[in-house]
């Protein structure tokens, strides 16, 4: 029997509802998610709702046409403890009924990205901190640079900006190093003397090494030839400035659609990011295994396991960034629903380079005080040895 995610749809959005349909099968594909664990239920189907996996619900109707088989649906999943989204055309006090008026909701403007990803959270296939770490030139894009830090804080975002992130008295570089790790998008702008600071360049290869995913912003002047091949790139015209583009490239700030497009193509990179960054890990752990002769087994919902002779099973998780206590809780949370074979041990698998050495020993003091630990990249083979 496969685990399956429920997604509950409740209401009259149609318009809503299909490109939703379409955008979390997509991202499903892009996490290398069987489309088989998506389940979609609506009141027609809610029949074969289970409480026993996963749910995430959207209302998206109007309070004056809410039947007595839809609030009952969310009398059972405000019961059963599920997440329940409201989402609203126009206006929520007319939208939305007294049920639910005290949950918070989200105003529908083709948002779809960002609706997506807080479905996906809820099923914690991505994690809820949202981090985003912006590189730019300060002599070219300091206004841009801070309003976009403005616009995504405003959208829910964990923003690293230099000017604005790093305490008085810290390590900068190390700092910054140690913050971009934990991103789940880079958001470089590149303006046209960009690749010519030494800083950017630095940043720019950093990414690459631990690849996290890039939004690049073309500035109107940025030679467009040199980054053509960029899969998330976004070339910027005079006309998506508040004034006619200036010389003196600090003085721009950018027109709100604009603003929007780099909102919804930052929320749309970070599933391709998460799939590219957990294969990474997947990749390295399984080599480690077998060039120790243990045998190791990638499940469905992205997990690996290691058969015992007990009869027991060892799970590892890939887990994007710096892994905190909070990863080791819901881990065995989501295993323990899972997994029906008797788990031995639990293990968060993660990449430690450009952490900073005080949250390492941090791990390892989490590692002897919790039933779940830790397993940093550069101990992959030592651990495998002891088999």
């Amino acid at each position: 029997m496969i685990y399956k995610y429920q997604l509950i749809l409740l209401g009259e959005n149609l318009e809503l509802f299909d490109k939703l349909k379409l955008e979390i099968s997509k991202r499903f594909d892009e996490l290398k998610l069987i489309q088989d664990l998506l389940k979609i239920l609506t009141k027609e189907t809610i029949s074969e709702y289970t409480g026993a996996e996963p749910a995430y619900v959207i209302y998206a109707g109007h309070k004056d046409n809410l039947d007595g088989i839809t609030r009952n649906i969310l009398e059972k999943q405000k019961l059963d403890g599920n997440i329940i989204l409201p989402i609203f055309k126009e206006d929520f006090t007319i939208e939305i009924p007294k049920i639910i008026e005290n949950l918070n909701g989200l105003k529908f403007m083709n948002n779809i990205p960002k609706i997506c990803n807080l479905v996906l959270e809820g099923f914690e296939l991505l994690r809820k901190s949202r981090k985003i770490f912006i590189s730019y030139k300060r002599s070219e894009s300091s206004t841009v640079a801070i309003q976009l830090y403005e616009a995504l804080e405003a959208n829910n975002f964990d923003v690293f900006l230099d000017t604005h992130s790093v305490d008085k008295g810290e390590e900068f570089q190390e700092e910054l190093w140690h913050r971009m790790t934990d991103c789940d998008v880079i958001l470089m702008l590149n303006t046209k003397e960009f690749l010519k600071s030494e800083w950017c360049n630095n940043e720019l290869e950093k990414a690459h090494i631990k690849r996290i995913g890039i939004v690049h912003l073309l500035w109107p002047d940025c030679d467009f030839e040199r980054f053509a091949q960029l899969a998330h790139s976004l070339k910027l015209k005079n006309s998506d400035f508040d004034k006619p583009f200036f010389s003196d490239l600090t003085k721009g700030r950018l027109i709100k659609p604009i603003v929007n497009e780099i909102i919804n193509l930052v929320e749309g990179t970070r599933a391709r990011n998460l799939a590219s960054r957990q294969d990474a890990l997947i990749t390295e752990f399984t080599q480690a295994g077998y060039n120790n002769k243990v045998e190791l087994n990638l499940q469905f919902s992205r997990y690996i396991t290691q058969e015992l002779p007990t009869g027991k099973r060892i799970v590892y998780i890939p887990t994007v960034g710096i892994p905190q206590s909070i990863n080791c809780q819901n881990s065995q949370r989501l295993i323990q629903r899972i997994e029906k074979k008797e788990i031995d041990s639990i293990h968060l698998i993660y990449d430690d380079m450009s952490i900073r050495d005080y949250w390492l020993d941090h791990l390892e003091w989490l590692n002897k005080r919790l039933e779940i630990t830790t397993i940093k990249k550069q101990e992959f083979n030592s651990w495998f040895q002891k088999f």
